[in-house]
């Protein structure tokens, strides 16, 4: 649980801001979207190889 302790005379817009920064690090909302949709496992396979050929392609340009 994702939670921001206010500070005495703080602004409560800059401990939003906090709050927002911990839910986004914590990826709450990423693990609910991943399992309120089902991804077949063919699917799922695909998107991986995907995401490593993106990330092959990308370190070789940076090496260049």
């Amino acid at each position: 649980m994702v939670g921001v302790t206010i500070q005495q005379n703080e602004n409560i817009d800059r401990a939003l801001r906090r709050f927002k920064k911990k839910y986004e690090k914590s990826g709450i909302l990423r693990e609910y979207k991943k399992r309120t949709a089902y991804v077949k496992p063919s699917v799922e396979k695909r998107m991986a190889r995907l995401k490593a050929l993106r990330r092959i392609r990308r370190t070789s340009l940076e090496e260049q």
